[in-house]
């Protein structure tokens, strides 16, 4: 894989979606946060569903620390490991408040020194909420980056480093929409559609499926 196909399935993805957005449902980035520490190993439909429901009872520091662990856990017990989410959840509104004055940090040491927060849900926060050129690579992403040799890497720490390296800074920010969309509807686990795939040519993936 060289630059100038990665510059060229870069800039497709940009013409067919030029500004993609997180499927997780938000209007501020403490609704954002919340949202991601709780789709760990959960869908975003699942946590849209739950979050529907929470945000209009409790959608800051103040008023989720109000509702307390129990409460929570009745809005959001439909999500996978819900019990140790909501106690992370409670646990970060505290230092929020009496650390940043409610705010969510705008840096990656601060946010990753949350409960519940790793360098994945760091760099969703610092990417869709505040504009920061961060790739988060997740299992969609893992896979397309090894699949199409964008970004080949044993781990996921590993492909966000080449992804940093190798992708053209025009299209930074907005490459990790791009490819986790790409693999959870185009570049899927079990059969790539490769026949619906507008980087198909550009891929070098072997095995690629004709229906």
């Amino acid at each position: 894989m060289n630059n100038e196909k990665r510059h060229q399935i870069f800039a497709r993805l940009r013409d067919h979606n030029p500004h993609p957005e997180t499927e997780l449902e938000y209007s501020t980035p403490f609704e954002l946060l919340i949202a991601v520490l709780l789709s760990a190993q959960a869908t975003d439909v699942s946590v849209n569903k739950a979050t529907r429901k929470l945000y209009p009872v409790a959608n800051t520091p103040e008023t989720l620390l109000a509702l307390g662990e129990e409460g929570l856990k009745e809005y959001i017990k439909t999500i996978g490991l819900f019990n140790s989410k909501a106690k992370n959840v409670i646990k970060l509104c505290e230092i929020l408040l009496n650390t940043h004055q409610g705010e969510v940090p705008q840096t990656r040491e601060a946010l990753e020194a949350l409960p519940g927060v790793g360098r994945k849900t760091a760099n969703v926060v610092l990417n869709t909420a505040f504009g920061q050129p961060t790739i988060a690579v997740d299992t969609h992403i893992f896979r397309v980056s090894n699949r199409t040799k964008i970004a080949p890497g044993k781990n996921v720490d590993d492909v966000e480093q080449r992804l940093l390296k190798v992708v053209p800074k025009e299209f930074r920010l907005d490459a990790h929409h791009w490819l986790i969309l790409h693999g959870r509807y185009v570049c899927v686990a079990r059969k790539p559609k490769c026949s619906a795939c507008i980087i198909e040519d550009l891929c070098e993936f072997k095995e690629k499926t004709s229906d």
